[in-house]
């Protein structure tokens, strides 16, 4: 028998190429080469359809709209049942939400002094100027169309409602009201609200209620005037949709934001950050309840008499007695307690063995996957620290890593652009000077530039973590300002204006100023500084 082996796979002449080969043997030799050239165009076996465990799995390749649309309203909701009544998935929104956004971002307006040609005196008063009109606009909750929610808080809302419904929408109003100087205003739109009108299908250019031109660029939103989930007495019985251009006809600033992240070229609406593992949450989900209901009932201690009757004897209750026999008309449960059966009867103890000493370990291999889906290490998203010190550092740096690209995108897709529209009020009006500012866009984008602080990731050991501050500082890798805001969430100039403050403030009590410590006299890298981190990191590493 003929074959031939290409690739380890070898192709051995069938009835049909012997057959062949009788009458034509040329032919019968191009179709063996054929077959083996056959065999080896599909060289991936994720993309085999002759191995069985390949064999019925056949996605379809569809664009991006195309793949998220059918399935985002169920994919929103389960998502928000989960967050509500799932503590693994509640967590995974209340960590990212904390370690990202947590109290707010504050801005530090950051000039670029080389093409506005200022000095350092000139750019650090305007800095200042915009910050505190940044704080006039920023923290008072006239800045919200709903009188609720001050900026910060307004951010924390459109992130949370971002991971749960996988993107949402903020409006950008102008309008006049109470004691503020500024117009513009917020306005949080959730993601169903957003939706093609009178329920129409979706077509190539409008996508869920967003119109885009031929370029994929977002042109109008439509929005519907009620959430379609309003159901309470007073709502509306006929919908009615707005549509709000996306840029403004004259200035060219954003009259709507789209906060979501896309996953795909050409993705129009945002999916649920918890989308990845709905399904494992839920049955996690119902796999706890079904342990903490056998754990409640094994608590229950039950006792079965078996008899020859089956009659039902008298429910049993707690007692001191020590006796009692089968012709009791009470049966009762005590310590050390001697009952007499009758003949034939027998007793059972139900035992269904719980708590299972196989649910935590199980628990524990199914979160480390879901870690894995949403970026967060389980130790974090659990709140799990018993490994080593180098492990739950390993932990948090990764975990940071996670919240630093949220907190990035978090910037660029609400607080800066809030910040540039919020300037061209602020220079428009008179509040702030900006010579230039509307005339030349390279201008404009150096008097837009900033910088935005938010929470710092906290330290294990603090001691070694100023110590390196201190070494990268002394190394010129890194500046005060930049340490500050890593370690503790501050601001450095001002800081330094209190520590002057302060400084005044003791020497005009009489109270000695207490300096900084002063760094180690040994020299950097000598043998006693590497017994000493030997020794530490040992101490780390025994920690329990």
């Amino acid at each position: 028998m003929k074959e031939i082996t290409v690739r380890g796979q070898t192709i051995r002449e069938n009835a049909v190429d012997r057959v062949v080969s009788y009458f034509a043997p040329e032919r019968a030799l191009r179709r063996l080469q054929s077959r083996a050239v056959m065999s080896v165009l599909g060289s991936w076996p994720g993309a085999s359809y002759s191995r069985r465990q390949t064999s019925q799995w056949k996605p379809w390749a569809w664009d991006a709209d195309t793949d998220i649309v059918f399935d985002l309203n169920t994919l929103r909701s389960r998502s928000r049942d989960l967050v509500r009544g799932n503590p693994l998935a509640g967590g995974a929104i209340e960590t990212n939400q904390v370690n990202v956004v947590g109290p707010g971002l504050s801005l530090q307006a950051r000039l670029n002094r080389d093409i506005l040609t200022l000095t350092d005196e000139q750019a650090d008063a305007w800095e200042a100027a915009a910050e505190l009109e940044w704080k006039l606009f920023f923290e008072s909750r006239e800045v919200d169309c709903a009188r609720t929610l001050n900026g910060n808080e307004i951010a924390n809302l459109v992130f949370r409602s971002t991971l749960e419904s996988g993107d949402c929408f903020t409006n950008l109003p102008r309008f006049a009201r109470g004691a503020t100087p500024y117009r513009l205003r917020l306005q949080v739109i959730e993601a169903d609200r957003v939706s093609n009108e009178d329920g129409k299908a979706d077509r190539f250019g409008l996508v869920q209620g967003v119109e885009k031109d031929d370029n994929g660029a977002p042109v109008r939103y439509h929005i519907q005037d009620q959430h379609p989930g309003m159901m309470l007495p007073g709502s509306a019985a006929k919908r009615t949709w707005t549509k709000i251009d996306a840029w403004g006809a004259k200035t060219g600033l954003p009259n709507i934001l789209h906060h979501f992240r896309p996953r795909r070229p050409g993705q129009t609406r945002g999916v649920p950050y918890l989308a990845p593992v709905i399904e494992q949450l839920k049955m996690i989900d119902r796999y706890s309840e079904a342990e903490l209901m056998a754990a409640v009932i094994s608590s229950m201690f039950t006792v079965f008499i078996k008899s020859g009757t089956g009659e039902m004897p008298m429910p049993m209750q707690p007692t001191t007695e020590t006796g009692a026999s089968a012709s009791d008309t009470d049966l009762k449960l005590a310590a050390g307690a001697i009952v007499g059966l009758r003949p034939g009867e027998d007793i059972e103890v139900a035992d269904p063995k719980r708590p299972n000493s196989a649910f935590d370990p199980f628990f524990l291999a199914i979160t480390r996957q879901i870690g894995i889906a949403l970026g967060i290490p389980y130790e974090v998203l659990i709140k799990h620290f018993t490994s080593s010190y180098s492990a739950a550092r390993a932990a948090l740096l990764d975990a940071w890593k996670h919240f630093t690209t949220w907190r990035t995108w978090l910037v660029s897709s609400f607080y800066q652009p809030v910040y540039e529209v919020f300037l061209y009020e602020a220079i428009a009006s008179g509040r702030l000077a900006a010579p230039g500012f509307f005339a030349d866009p390279l201008v404009r984008m150096a008097y837009c530039g900033a910088r935005w602080i938010g929470p710092s990731p906290g330290q294990i050991n603090p001691t070694d973590e100023v110590s390196a501050a201190e070494k990268r500082i002394g190394l010129a890798l890194s500046t005060r300002a930049e340490e500050t805001a890593a370690l503790t969430g501050g601001d450095f100039e001002t800081n330094l204006r209190q520590i002057r403050k302060e400084k005044a403030a003791l020497e005009k009590a009489g109270i000695p100023w207490a300096p900084a410590a002063k760094a180690a006299t040994e020299k950097p890298g000598s043998e006693e500084d590497e017994d000493v981190e030997e020794r530490r990191s040992k101490k780390r590493e025994e920690r329990p």
